[in-house]
């Protein structure tokens, strides 16, 4: 029989048990909307065994308020690779704030029962398993179940609210909602981050043939339309109707810099959520912008999460359902809040691709777009513009607060397109999706581009704003022209600063289609169309 609990995880508790005691006191209140109350007795944690679907035994932990009566109830699934220690402390908070929390591991990971699921179908059922087991077996008001979670969690989370109507709050920390687009953005295979959670799942878990399968042929770029049917079924955007009918309160919450679930998915989705929603996007990369909450210290997304959940579950009034519902933290400007994601931007500035220089390497990145010239590209070569290491690059700045930087004279012009713009004296505040548009020539059949906007300062300091891949998988090579949307951001280039584009084929964060020895020609009439404020 499996043990209880892991050496590892029991290393996991040992650390957070500091936390546990951080959060089981009052905090001081961050607005006048916040419950400011000191947290009532709980009964401390349980450790139980809940059957799931099928019979699969999933561990789980529960801890409740101790005074009698009938509690809101939250149920948190762990994150990808996690257990059920993972909401430890923000548990105990929670409970204390009168809320029953149950914590479980899903199937497939550390000691839970079953094969991963990845959030299908069989997670659907254990997650309606989990709140059975709630409403039989502890003080939790069956009218007013939430879900939450941190990545994995918060998918699962998402999706089950389209098949359990007792759902009625929802809180997506660093989740997905479009799985398709995660794995194969831009008809891009994203090979850093499918490679992490593959190698947590055989660390951790219990692939099983059906995941392991699926990885093996996403690594092989085999089975595509097999692969994509199959994270179809596990994205929130194919079950958008059945959500809306349910009609759950729904916070999301990502970080600009996502590298494993990218932002420009959430928006489409969260634009056509009928509910009561909310929409918050911070500095960072997956799951560090609500770190820090998950070992007790003070979080802005847990406290928006505490008042999502005192608002739509617990009846009591916090303001935050008038609040603008759209909430930035761009990454050098103060916090801004807006009616809706359209509101961003007043308006779209497009900067035409001009000629290169034969002096500096460089063209001109402004004015309309110009014809009558081209720019050749080696289609396998990198050069010093990338996206960073998965987690780790933009994980980094959030913590630090620098973007990722290099310094511009080192991006080879032989292996690079380089443009850039006029030195404004005014601040150019950058809001929402920029959207790079190419003419290409002398193209494979199939191919990548990589596309980095940068913020370039008079020294050749060039930090990154936003960047993204697209690749073309035709029959046949030639001329054609690629779209590709940059990742959302939020960015204030400084007074006589240069916005500058940098193009490429080569990026260590993706997968690329490009043929070895080959080239790809960038033509005029190309251009960017930058969304400003």
């Amino acid at each position: 029989m499996a043990k209880r609990r892991t050496p590892l995880s029991a290393v996991l508790l040992a650390v957070l048990a500091a936390a546990i005691l951080t959060a089981a006191s009052p905090s001081p209140a961050t607005a006048a909307t916040e419950r400011t109350e000191a947290a009532a007795a709980t009964t401390g944690f349980r450790f139980v065994d809940i059957t799931g679907s099928g019979g699969v035994v999933l561990k789980a932990n529960v801890i409740a308020p101790s005074a009698a009566g009938r509690y809101p109830a939250i149920v948190f699934p762990a994150s990808w690779g996690l257990n059920d220690l993972e909401y430890i402390a923000q548990a105990k908070t929670l409970a204390g704030r009168g809320y029953v929390v149950v914590s479980y591991t899903p199937r497939g990971w550390w000691s839970s029962g079953g094969e991963i699921d990845t959030a299908g179908p069989k997670d659907m059922a254990d997650l309606s398993k989990v709140i059975d087991w709630t409403i039989a077996n502890t003080t939790a008001d069956p009218s007013r179940i939430g879900a939450a979670g941190i990545s994995y969690g918060a998918g699962i989370s998402l999706l089950g609210s389209a098949f359990d109507p007792r759902i009625r709050a929802v809180v997506m920390m660093s989740g997905w909602t479009d799985l398709v687009y995660s794995l194969y953005g831009d008809q891009t295979r994203h090979q850093q981050s499918a490679g992490l959670l593959q190698l947590a799942a055989a660390l951790l878990g219990n692939a099983g043939p059906d995941l392991t399968g699926k990885l093996d042929d996403f690594n092989a770029n085999r089975n595509v339309a097999q692969i994509m049917a199959w994270a179809g079924v596990r994205s929130a955007a194919t079950y958008l109707d059945a959500i809306n009918a349910n009609r759950p309160a729904v916070l999301i919450a990502n970080s600009w810099g996502d590298s494993i679930f990218p932002p420009n998915q959430l928006v489409d989705f969260y634009g056509r959520l009928a509910g009561p929603k909310r929409l918050e996007l911070r500095p960072g990369d997956h799951a560090i912008a609500e770190l820090t909450g998950v070992i007790g210290l003070p979080n802005d997304v847990w406290s928006s999460a505490y008042r999502w959940f005192d608002q739509y579950l617990a009846g009591v009034e916090t303001g935050i359902g008038a609040e603008p519902p759209v909430l930035v933290n761009p990454h050098n400007a103060g916090q801004e809040s807006y009616p809706a994601w359209s509101s961003l931007n007043g308006s779209v500035r497009r900067y035409g691709l001009g000629q290169i220089r034969w002096y500096d390497g460089t063209g001109l990145l402004g004015g309309a777009p110009s014809t009558g010239w081209s720019k050749t590209l080696p289609s396998d070569l990198n050069t010093t513009a990338d996206g960073g290491v998965v987690l780790l690059t933009n994980g980094a700045a959030a913590l630090t607060g620098i973007l990722p930087q290099i310094w511009l004279p080192t991006v080879d012009r032989l292996r690079a397109g380089v443009w850039a713009s006029d030195r404004p004296s005014s601040v150019q505040r950058i809001r929402g999706i920029p959207k790079v548009h190419l003419n290409l020539t002398g193209t494979a059949a199939q191919g990548t581009v990589v596309a980095y906007l940068y913020d370039l300062d008079s020294l050749g300091n060039a930090k990154l704003i936003t960047h993204a891949p697209v690749s073309w998988l035709g029959t046949a090579g030639g001329s054609r022209s690629v779209d590709v949307a940059l990742q959302a951001t939020a960015y204030d280039v400084p007074a006589g600063h240069s916005l500058t584009l940098v193009v490429d084929t080569v990026d260590p964060l993706y997968y690329d289609a490009n043929t070895f020895g080959g080239s790809v020609t960038v033509a005029g009439g190309s251009y960017v169309d930058v969304p400003l404020r």
